[in-house]
């Protein structure tokens, strides 16, 4: 397992690369359409940087404030309080900001870019469904992607998968609207229409392209934290039953969007025709492992 921790701490980095380059090459291809020249390519650059570092630094706020996700207080959220500890002085963990969302839908997400900056929300749902060997199930199990470091990368995704979707929103919109007029005097350089046909299939897949970047972020990293948070409590029958509770309840997070459902520890959108209409959309972008294989892997531990 510790293997698989450390492959992922070097994928988490690679990836936080892949998507900066990516978003890079998006914002040049939007320019290029838009025939901004040089200066383009430096606003290109700019945009990527500043998108990362603005990610880097905020994507932890935005995740929250998207999920409405309000502090915790001690006074009102004892039990959330006291389990979180536990947990934290166990595994040797620095406490996480904790936050509630007020949704009857059981699940739980963390955030934040290291261990000392992490968050970890829950809903009212989860708080009120949970016995205590469960919750602390759960909670194991969001602590774990913060030791794992998979939150940074998790995080950043929220951000620069929308940054992407808008700069191609733009760009194509741009290109029907006014880039066309401008391009009339170049009609005859093959070279040139080229690269504008490039450019304008960067624009139009790179939502998609962004969306399987998402997806490798997710899936593996949910199993493996399943066993960092079994291996911190130490009781697996603790999770196996949360994640049951999990299943078998049909209810949906209200505040998720496609763009947090990653973070989750289990999908928060509709999957089933009884849970939403929207379900075969997102069963086709899922970004979780079924709940039976998970329940599966931890009752062979």
């Amino acid at each position: 397992m510790y293997d698989q921790v450390a492959a992922n701490k070097r994928r988490s980095a690679a990836l936080i690369v892949v998507f900066v380059l990516f978003v890079a090459l998006v914002c040049a291809a939007f320019t290029y359409l838009l025939q901004w020249g040089p200066i383009g390519i430096v606003i290109a650059f700019a945009i990527a940087g500043g998108s990362a570092f603005f990610s880097y630094w905020k994507s932890d706020s935005i995740a929250l404030a998207m999920s409405r996700a309000q502090p915790a207080t001690v006074e009102q959220y004892p039990r959330l309080h006291n389990v979180v500890e536990g947990l934290c002085i166990a595994s040797g963990l620095p406490k996480p900001r904790l936050y509630v969302i007020d949704d009857p839908a059981p699940n739980a997400f963390a955030t934040g870019r290291n261990p000392k900056h992490a968050a970890i929300a829950v809903t009212t749902g989860l708080l009120e469904k949970m016995n205590r060997i469960e919750l602390e199930g759960v909670l194991a199990h969001e602590l774990s992607h913060i030791k794992n470091d998979d939150i940074l990368v998790s995080t950043l995704a929220v951000t620069m998968v929308g940054v992407v979707a808008l700069l191609a929103d733009i760009g194509v919109r741009g290109l029907l609207f006014g880039g066309r007029n401008r391009n009339s005097n170049d009609g005859g350089n093959i070279v040139y229409l080229a690269l504008m046909a490039l450019a304008l299939v960067l624009l139009v897949l790179s939502p998609v392209i962004a969306r399987l970047m998402q997806f490798a972020v997710s899936r593996k990293r949910e199993s493996l934290a399943d066993i960092s948070g079994v291996e911190m409590t130490r009781y697996p029958p603790g999770l196996i039953s949360a994640l049951e509770k999990l299943q078998a309840d049909q209810t949906v997070v209200h505040s998720a969007s496609r763009a947090t459902a990653h973070l989750w520890i289990e999908s928060p959108l509709a999957r089933t025709p009884e849970e939403g209409k929207m379900s075969k959309l997102n069963r086709m972008f899922d970004t979780h492992p079924p709940l039976e294989e998970r329940i599966a892997a931890l009752q062979e531990l």
